[in-house]
């Protein structure tokens, strides 16, 4: 349950609602609806309801809330658009959330240099949309349509990360509000830099643990000449994730490839109402000039036959490469519609490709041995892949069993060089595993949360303890 020990009193919490009011006006809410939104994400995590949530509208005006919170000793949670999947957003000790949605203006694009500044709660589909006639676009997809302020917290990625990397290699700089309210920006528009220490890196990925992100510079692309998408399946698990492994070995720049086992096959197919073959699947994308595209298409049918890949399907056709990928996205949605009165436990963890067959397969192993309904996808292309539990709702038995399971597959992860989370992040969910994962490094990471947020408001209790 919630750590509730730390929320603050009802005294405090006036004083601090009336200067926020004096701010904000109506723009704070302490109505029930408002604060149960805002008191959990899309993970099984239990909820806890923040005390207010306030709506900003600039990053000054996050920085005077932050002030106003610090002189009070309020925990402070940023929110983007909930969809995080390991309890980012839940106040666990109570405080303000600080909803960033409203700041959704894209600041200005820079066509010539490529790339853009927006406000943090614009999303990833919104930004595309504004940048359709410039021909550019914005290439991290984690699926969800998240607040870009969100992805840059939490580290996203997504379908797109074996060639295009994570939020971690595509944002140039940020605005930030840091836990004494201060307003600082990391960096400049520059490709490269060698002034100082990489504050960029650091905010990125600290999920709102150190302060809040309120304007992201993101790197842009130019929409390839040429997409193309495939869908190929395979006789068994082992072989499609080996073609997976000699593909990104023989250097083929391929867009997206993503895995799916034959439990996620069947769910998508019933879900999204298509007919694709109940098997091992490969979900694959290439973009680049006709030419180099259809080299890349041809170069890995050939390494798919090896590994006994059939049934290809091809399509060039926008429309259908939407349809396809849009079912890939809604395979969260697909797996809980395998049974009624369910709770989806999403988790993640990513090795190095060359140990990824022997993780997956010995995952798919626990899986058949613990009965449970645990689909496989993965952004197999960098070694990351995902499980979802589909678990009765309040069954404590089944729980139980994906909480062992779990606790399994991270440190068979651990063991092989890998991470237990490639893309979803900490929050709460993956903390208890950080210290086998960085051992002593943990504590510098503590230093530099202690040094940044010495009262401890900016997201507490998510990451590690303090």
């Amino acid at each position: 349950m919630a750590d509730t020990a730390l929320r603050p009193d009802s005294e405090t919490l006036d004083t601090t609602l009336a200067a926020l009011k004096d701010l904000l006006g109506d723009r704070v809410t302490t109505a029930t609806a408002v604060r149960e939104h805002h008191g959990h994400d899309e993970s099984y995590h239990h909820g806890s309801m923040p005390d207010a949530v306030c709506f900003a509208h600039s990053t000054e005006e996050v920085s005077a809330i932050v002030k106003i919170c610090a002189a009070n000793d309020v925990p402070i949670i940023a929110y983007g658009t909930g969809t995080s999947l390991e309890g980012h957003v839940i106040p666990t000790r109570g405080g303000v959330t600080v909803d960033l949605s409203q700041m959704d203006a894209v600041v200005e694009v820079n066509p010539e240099d490529l790339d853009c500044t927006v406000q943090a709660g614009v999303r990833r589909k919104q930004l595309n949309e504004y940048l359709r006639d410039t021909g550019l676009f914005f290439p991290i997809d984690p699926g969800a349509d998240a607040s870009l302020g969100g992805m840059a917290a939490t580290r996203a990625s997504g379908t797109n990360a074996v060639r295009y990397g994570t939020m971690r290699e595509n944002v140039l700089a940020l605005t930030c509000v840091m836990a004494d309210g201060r307003i600082i920006r990391t960096n400049r528009r520059a490709r490269k830099s060698s002034a100082g220490y990489d504050l960029t890196r650091l905010m990125v990925g600290s999920e709102g643990t150190l302060g809040i992100i309120t304007e992201v510079t993101l790197r842009l692309y130019g929409i390839p000449e040429a997409i193309t998408s495939a869908v190929v399946s395979f006789p068994d698990l082992e072989g499609a994730v080996n073609a997976v492994i000699t593909t990104i070995q023989c250097g083929i720049p391929i867009a997206r490839i993503e895995l799916l086992d034959d439990v996620q096959m069947d769910a998508i197919n019933r879900h999204s109402g298509l007919d694709y073959p109940v098997m091992s699947t490969l979900f694959l994308e290439f973009h680049g000039s006709e030419a180099s595209v259809a080299e890349q298409a041809s170069s890995m049918g050939d390494i798919c036959g090896e590994f006994g890949g059939a049934n290809f399907q091809w399509t060039s056709q926008a429309e259908e490469r939407t349809k396809l990928w849009q079912a890939r996205h809604d395979a969260a949605y697909s797996a809980k519609a395998l049974r009624n009165n369910s709770v989806l436990w999403a988790t993640d963890v990513c090795v190095p490709i060359s140990r990824l067959a022997e993780c997956i397969l010995e995952t798919k192993k626990d899986i058949v041995e613990s009965k449970l309904i645990a689909p496989i996808v993965g952004h197999v292309g960098d070694g990351n892949f995902h499980l979802a539990f589909v678990l009765g709702e309040g069954d404590e038995e089944e729980f139980k069993r994906a909480d062992a399971l779990n606790d399994r597959m991270v440190e068979r992860a651990l063991s092989m060089g890998g991470t237990c989370t490639g893309e979803h992040g900490v929050g709460t969910g993956k903390m208890k595993f950080l210290q086998a994962e960085h051992g002593d490094a943990i504590s510098f990471m503590r230093m530099i949360k202690n040094a940044l947020d010495p009262q401890n408001i900016m997201n507490p209790g998510k990451i590690f303890t303090v």
